[in-house]
């Protein structure tokens, strides 16, 4: 099977089961996106998704989202992973949207990048809802500090908040750390009205619980296991 037919075929699997978990919540599929994550595949690979409709890709290494932009300029790049300072000019004016805001000190280092360059950085902050020590990500405790720090921005919006889900759970399993995200971003949102924060997009979900994001409110879900099962290892990335 061509590798073009196994990712049409793929993506019409996925495409279903987000409809049919957006009728089970009693929502419209054109408030979710899809974001393929391409981090094991070539660049060939990753512009056949444009090909098929699928125009925003995530990564998760800087360095590989800069070589695949290179290659795939018409795509809506998004940084789903661990964003250096030292990286971050580079970065910005690449991506449509940087998931993993992880503390301040990255916030304003992005804030900095985005005034040198004259243009609206949008961003969502990354919050460890799961308590695992490997995972990046601000605190539940550190909510409070939220409205004070974005008041000092003039660069960056913040158009929502992103997390993972605890290591090995599933749909069902993982909607409380799901659910957790969304009653933060509605308390924050609350605080930040009249701001230039929208707090819209919810970024939860990948390939082994997005029906259970969905279930409680994602817009923006994560696949890349799911996306490009079937494919042989001739596919993977090069880098």
């Amino acid at each position: 099977m061509e590798v073009r037919e196994i990712l049409r075929n793929n993506l019409e699997r996925i495409t279903s089961q987000i409809a049919d978990a957006c009728r089970a919540a009693h929502r419209d599929p054109a408030e979710v996106r899809l974001v393929a994550v391409t981090k094991t595949v070539s660049s060939e690979v990753a512009a056949l998704l444009t090909e098929l409709g699928v125009c925003d890709l995530g990564e998760s290494r800087p360095q590989e989202l800069w070589r695949k932009a290179a290659a795939i300029p018409q795509a809506r790049w998004h940084l789903v992973g661990h964003l250096q300072r030292n990286k971050v000019e580079r970065t910005l004016p690449l991506v449509t949207l940087i998931h993993s805001v992880d503390s301040w000190r990255l916030l304003a280092a992005i804030e900095a990048a985005a005034q040198k360059i004259n243009r609206i950085a949008d961003v969502l902050l990354e919050f460890n809802l799961s308590g695992e020590p490997a995972k990046h990500g601000f605190v539940p405790e550190q909510e409070a500090e939220v409205p004070d720090v974005l008041a000092g921005l003039h660069y960056v919006r913040v158009r929502g908040l992103m997390t993972l889900a605890p290591l090995g759970t599933d749909h069902e399993s993982a909607r409380p750390t799901f659910a957790a995200l969304r009653h933060l971003r509605d308390r924050l949102a609350l605080r930040l009205a009249g701001t230039p924060h929208t707090l819209h997009h919810l970024s939860m979900g990948m390939s082994n619980d997005f029906r259970g994001a969905i279930q409680e409110g994602a817009t923006l879900i994560r696949i890349g296991t799911a996306l490009f099962a079937g494919l042989s290892d001739a596919h993977a990335t090069t880098a």
